[in-house]
């Protein structure tokens, strides 16, 4: 098939596009660059540098025809949408609406939507989340996810465009992004491999339920099956503590590290972890990966060069 990957160049969408390209799908890849890197693409890919809300945009459709639109470029900082929430909605809504408009013209025939379960349940009644739990968005961002699965909902009920939204819990494994707020494991890795030490958040006893970025992979190609519709949970089900992940991280490194604890981040949930059991009743995927064996992996990534 032919696919159209926004945000192919970034941290998960680079994993997504590795898989399609090699099980055999013809590859285009939309990324602006602002966080992702050539090098990320992969070579059988054509890459178009090109920011979503720009309207070069229709080109890339008329040019490359897509059958299938994966969407995962996106402002994606927490923080920054709540400094900026404009900028937010003009990226994250916006621009997936544009992409959703030239998907109906193009007729494409499937739209996969990365969309995140760690944030738009907000704080959870019960314990794992599944995909009927009241959505409660806490942040711009998790607002804008939430705001796109309302538009798919639409155009698959007035143009009959199918779309699967991909509820992400807390995604890690190589190429994340360990500058900034984003990516907790990604930040720890880099400190322990220096032997400093990483700030941990409060108590360091908040858990999320942390899936490996091979496995978010493996959902979204998985997720090109005809019959795969609608919200589906991609998540482990089990919680992990930061404290657990800080200890992992020490001994994979070797860093002779003690914890650090800081105040903690205002308003951020205590617990988060999520039920999966629907992506594996409709379309097969379990995760593969556990957290000790995905935190070892990636610590491997990020091992300076000797």
């Amino acid at each position: 098939m032919r696919i159209l990957v926004t945000g192919g160049a970034g941290f998960i969408g680079s994993h997504v596009a590795d898989l399609l390209a090699g099980s055999g799908h013809e590859l285009a890849v939309v990324d602006n660059l602002s966080r992702g890197k050539k090098q990320n693409v992969p070579a059988s890919a054509r890459l178009w540098v090109q920011d979503l809300r720009d309207p070069g945009l229709a080109a890339v459709f008329e040019e490359f025809r897509p059958e299938v639109v994966n969407h995962h470029a996106a402002q994606i900082s927490v923080r920054d949408s709540v400094g900026d929430p404009v900028f937010d909605a003009e990226v994250n809504v916006l621009g997936s609406l544009r992409l959703l408009k030239l998907s109906v013209q193009h007729r494409v025939k499937k739209f996969i939507f990365a969309s995140t379960g760690g944030a738009v349940y907000g704080e959870q009644d019960y314990f794992p989340a599944d995909e009927k739990h009241p959505t409660r968005p806490l942040s711009p961002y998790a607002v804008s996810k939430l705001a796109v699965e309302k538009y798919l909902f639409f155009f698959r009920q007035t143009h009959g465009l199918p779309y699967v939204a991909l509820r992400y819990s807390n995604v890690y494994g190589p190429r994340q992004d360990p500058f900034g707020e984003a990516g907790v494991v990604a930040i720890f890795c880099q400190k322990m491999w220096r032997n400093e030490t990483p700030t941990i958040n409060g108590q360091g006893g908040q858990t999320r339920d942390f899936v490996y970025a091979a496995d978010v992979a493996r959902a979204n190609l998985l997720a090109l099956g005809e019959d795969v519709q609608g919200e589906i949970n991609i998540a482990t089900g089990v919680e992990t503590s930061v404290n657990t992940v800080f200890r992992i991280l020490r001994e994979a490194t070797g860093a002779t590290v003690e914890e650090r604890h800081g105040p903690p981040m205002p308003g951020e949930q205590m617990r988060s972890v999520l039920d999966a059991r629907r992506a594996e009743k409709v379309m097969g995927w379990k995760p593969r990966f556990s957290i000790k064996d995905g935190l070892l992996l990636t610590a491997d990534f990020f091992r300076p060069a000797s």
